[in-house]
């Protein structure tokens, strides 16, 4: 009974942090679902793909990659390379995830851009157990994430409207994310790195290539820094 309402109390205190996600998550969900309906898949696909492989860009990709021919190694070519930017969120997390070893393995498979952005800017309420908290972040967005991408495609099957535009929903909610980051550290180093490094990459590799070697450059600058980082933070 008393772990029981350990992880009510940390659900109730992960909520408020996840509502950005929510309203972002439940449109670009809706529109994942009705594509894959134009598409010819059942609602039930959406539900599966929703729950299992819960990769946001990487779901929008697979549908061009269900209905194209056959070619295993390009599925795994493009799937590392649109989701290569999560190996720079496992290093950012490996100390954190350390502590919670109940929930490890859920919180590593559920890390999304937007779930990692929770983690990293959570300030875990007095009294709120660390793990669970972080735990139902995950839990929620993905449960955010499936509600959606159900509706969509139920909805797909009764509605047709013009979706053009939906996909904006997503550039929105990263800038709340970044403002209240923005507001709530001390220090700014970090996010004008990150601006720096993607402005630079971007005028050098071009909107199709600089990615990976932003999140490279990032990794790069942050460890540099990190002892300056971590010594100005806990003063």
């Amino acid at each position: 009974m008393g772990e029981n309402i350990l992880k009510l109390k940390a659900m109730k205190a992960a909520f408020p942090a996840t509502i950005p996600v929510m309203l972002g998550y439940l449109f670009m969900g809706i529109a994942f679902g009705i594509l894959m309906d134009a598409k010819g898949f059942s609602p039930w696909w959406s539900l599966l793909m929703a729950a299992t492989v819960y990769c946001g860009s990487m779901q929008f990709v697979a549908i061009g990659l269900l209905c194209g021919p056959f070619d295993p190694v390009s599925a795994v070519v493009m799937t590392l390379l649109v989701n290569a930017r999560h190996i720079f969120y496992g290093l950012s997390t490996i100390e954190l995830f350390r502590r919670m070893p109940k929930q490890r393995p859920y919180l590593i498979f559920s890390q999304t851009d937007e779930t990692f952005s929770l983690h990293c800017a959570a300030r875990v309420p007095a009294g709120v157990d660390e793990g669970w908290y972080h735990f139902f972040l995950g839990v929620l967005d993905h449960c955010y994430w499936i509600t959606g991408c159900t509706a969509g495609a139920l909805a797909g099957m009764l509605l047709k409207f013009n979706t053009t535009g939906i996909e904006f929903v997503m550039t929105a909610l990263f800038v709340v994310i970044f403002v209240d980051q923005w507001q709530a550290a001390s220090q700014h180093v970090s996010a004008l790195t990150g601006l720096g490094a993607t402005l630079l990459c971007l005028v050098l590799f071009g909107k199709s290539n600089f990615l990976i070697p932003a999140m490279l450059l990032i990794l790069g600058v942050l460890t540099v820094l990190r002892p300056r980082l971590e010594g100005g933070a806990a003063q």
